[in-house]
């Protein structure tokens, strides 16, 4: 989901159904989405990891990208395992 000004602006969701680690999954996935969004792959730092064990959710705002971003943050969560 990509948020600005507190508006959704994008969302998908990827499914990826194959028999690999979580870990895996999660990057596969985000690699999805930013292909179909034509996006940088942002850089996971140590809160993101933090965040995304405890609750399954994370968000990537600018300093995550090499690149300039025109939205406030990318929110990344897995909805069923």
């Amino acid at each position: 989901m990509f948020r600005s000004n507190r508006k959704n602006i994008k969302d998908t969701v990827a499914v990826v159904d194959r028999d690999d680690t979580r870990t895996h999954k999660i990057f596969s996935a985000l690699d999805d989405i930013c292909s179909e969004f034509d996006l940088s792959r942002p850089i996971w730092l140590d809160a993101n990891v933090r965040e995304f064990k405890r609750y399954k959710r994370t968000r990537f705002k600018a300093d995550n990208f090499v690149e300039t971003i025109d939205f406030d943050y990318l929110e990344i969560s897995i909805l069923e395992e």
